[in-house]
């Protein structure tokens, strides 16, 4: 993983008030709940104790108690009281758990991966989804989720891959495609045609007003949009559980229509058109062999993957500039 950035792990609606959730991400097994105040806390799902999962423990009074001992942890990850010590008994500072630093918004929540002089105010959204209604689902792929990302990179595999879907029309042969990166936000703008025997792809520079092409966007460390249209988008939030595992969270996003029922109907037809496709990537996706890219890989790249290869650089840019947590 890239060190010193926010990643989203999580819906909001699956962390319920009054019940902590045990999660694996980025290699590592958490503990969430929320407080009183009804914020967003996650620690290390294992009491410093005796090595019990405090996921299993209940909530008092906003805080976490390992069910084990009776040991109260705060969202800092500190001990608060040892039962067995009394309550005037000052707890060592020893006495603590990793934890990590939330944030709640557009109805995700996202932890702080990295060192904690370094946590920036917030993390990048496409913001201008606010403006959207969406429907969700998740997805459990057996695959690491630079691979997953890669997947959503990849404009060449259209017509096989979705050629009942998206990728129909045949339009096998790829232009360009134009890359652009800003503040770790990757644009790629695709215009795919179909093969008549005598045309040549055109060279990324020799695409001319690519800005009007459609075009998708990736942001560091792991969102996405497709622009369908001026009115729906897709988001997949790539959320990484292990090295083999991740789970992507898809939202149909649309404004088009407003009407209640209607609204629900549209945005749930969306999401099972979303899931179709993203099942027919599955198929494919998880038997890629290794199931981690890397920068350097025994591949042979073509013009048509400069999205991946543009991803694969600023990754491991980004892990160099910040290096990699231990995993």
């Amino acid at each position: 993983m890239i060190n010193n950035q926010w990643y989203i792990i999580l819906e909001s609606k699956e962390l319920k008030k009054n019940k902590p959730l045990r999660v694996k991400r980025m290699n590592e097994d958490m503990v969430l709940w929320r407080n009183e105040n009804g914020k967003a806390c996650c620690i290390a799902d294992k009491c410093c104790h005796r090595g019990a999962s405090l996921s299993c423990g209940k909530l008092k009074e906003g805080k976490l108690e390992c069910p084990f001992h009776g040991f109260v942890f705060d969202e800092t990850g500190k001990v608060v009281l040892i039962p067995a010590n009394g309550k005037n008994k000052v707890v060592p500072e020893t006495m603590k758990v990793t934890s990590f630093k939330t944030h709640e918004d557009d109805g995700f929540i996202w932890i702080w991966w990295g060192d904690d002089d370094k946590v920036t105010a917030a993390p990048f959204f496409f913001t201008e989804l606010r403006n959207f209604s969406y429907s969700s689902f998740k997805d459990e792929w057996n695959i690491h989720y630079s691979r997953a990302i890669e997947n959503q990179l990849d404009v060449v595999h259209l017509p096989f891959i979705h050629r009942t879907t998206i990728g129909r029309g045949n339009k096998t042969l790829v232009n360009g495609p134009v890359v652009t990166l800003e503040n770790d936000l990757l644009t790629f703008y695709v215009n795919n045609v179909k093969d008549d025997g005598q045309t040549v792809p055109l060279k990324p520079n020799e695409i001319v007003d690519y800005h009007k092409l459609f075009h998708l966007q990736f942001h560091y460390p792991n969102i996405w949009q497709n622009f369908i249209s001026d009115k729906i988008r897709a988001f997949a939030a790539f959320v990484p559980v292990d090295e083999d595992n991740t789970v992507i969270y898809i939202r149909y996003y649309q404004r088009m229509i407003n009407f209640p029922l209607l609204k629900e109907l549209f945005n749930y037809i969306g999401k099972i058109s979303s899931i179709i496709i993203l099942r027919q990537d599955k198929k494919i996706v998880v038997t890629q062999l290794p199931k981690k890219s890397e920068y350097a890989m025994d591949e042979r790249l073509i013009m048509g993957d400069k999205p991946i290869i543009e991803y694969r650089k600023r990754r491991h840019e980004l892990i160099e500039r910040y290096q990699e947590v231990p995993e």
